[in-house]
């Protein structure tokens, strides 16, 4: 399977009054076509960074420092303002966080519609729009009679779903997905997650998904990376993110879960706080919360290196036990 997209050392930085604060450093991955790849980590990460970078929607203070972003082997750093516009909802579109108030309040869907296909200039009169538009809320299982109404009459679930198919309307290849479920209770989550994998089987397009929750994210994609601090510490399939972990990190946000199944197990959260980036340490950046880190890890900062049995790890000391075989065991014994 080839790569739709390819991040090569991508840096973004914030400018502040206290000087430059990078907020992506040097991170590289791929997102092959047809593949769900997640990003998960706590917030401020830099999740949702690298995802407006993929669409260069940066606006100052943030600005893209270093590497490049190639789609379909052209670098996006490098497109004009007029193939931005034309690359923005056409090849790559996006279910922002706050997916649930992107609606303007004043105009109906039909006319929000309407506004996508115009831009793009994919409909020359207000009723094939309306005709396209219906049957894209058909895909996401909302009758077509409701184009009509206001973004206010529709549930919180309804609306996520009218946003998807507004992401979806000039069928692009990459759909970027940033924490599109946060406000939505657990049953209404899994209904949008199963109907965008069923688009995604049907129209063979490419899904980056951004969340902080790694449950969530085990069922739903191929391939997950794990962020911290504005770097990629662990990418590896998904089953092998919870069932061996490779970095501490990765380990501490598998088990900040509770099981549904078994006896109830005393919850183990990840001590300590997310780093300053503005104080950015020698070494490891996780070392000062981890269980396992030694003083070449307070010392040297690992790189991400490749174990082709189980993915990529940026790690001086990665775990090598079973998740499953150390429930009980002290962290003494997970190195």
């Amino acid at each position: 399977m080839s790569d739709l997209v390819q991040v090569n050392n991508l840096c973004v930085d914030y400018i502040t009054f206290g000087g430059r604060v990078r907020a992506v450093d040097d991170v590289s991955f791929s997102i092959k076509k047809g593949e769900i790849l997640g990003l998960a980590g706590e917030s401020g990460c830099g999740k949702s960074t690298i995802a407006f970078a993929l669409m260069r929607l940066h606006r100052p203070p943030a600005l893209i420092s270093e590497g490049e972003i190639l789609f379909d082997g052209k670098d996006i750093l490098d497109f004009s303002d007029e193939e931005l516009r034309k690359f923005r909802w056409a090849d790559t579109s996006m279910v922002f966080q706050s997916a649930m108030s992107c609606l303007n309040p004043v105009k109906t869907i039909e006319s929000q519609f309407y506004d996508i296909f115009e831009a793009h200039n994919v409909v020359s009169t207000k009723e094939e729009g309306a005709e396209r538009a219906k049957e894209l809320l058909q895909i996401v299982d909302i009758p077509p009679e409701r184009l009509y109404d206001y973004p206010h009459q529709f549930s919180g679930g309804m609306r996520q779903r009218v946003v998807i198919a507004m992401a979806l309307a000039l069928k692009p290849k990459l759909l970027i997905m940033d924490e599109p479920t946060t406000a939505l209770d657990v049953v209404v989550q899994r209904e949008i997650l199963q109907k965008v994998y069923e688009l995604k089987e049907e129209f063979g397009f490419s899904v980056l998904f951004i969340t902080h929750d790694l449950s969530l994210m085990v069922e739903f994609c191929d391939r997950i990376g794990i962020m911290y601090s504005g770097k990629l510490v662990e990418v590896a399939p998904s089953k092998e993110i919870l069932g061996k972990p490779q970095h501490p990190y990765s380990f501490g946000l598998g088990n900040s879960f509770p099981t549904l199944h078994g006896e109830l197990q005393e919850m183990i959260g990840i001590p300590g706080s997310p780093l300053d980036l503005n104080h950015v340490p020698d070494g490891c950046r996780f070392a000062e919360r981890c269980f396992n880190a030694s003083e070449q890890c307070r010392t040297d900062e690992p790189q991400l290196r490749n174990d082709e049995a189980r993915g990529w790890v940026a790690c001086h000391h990665p775990l090598a036990i079973d998740f499953r075989e150390l429930q009980d065991a002290p962290c003494s014994e997970l190195n």
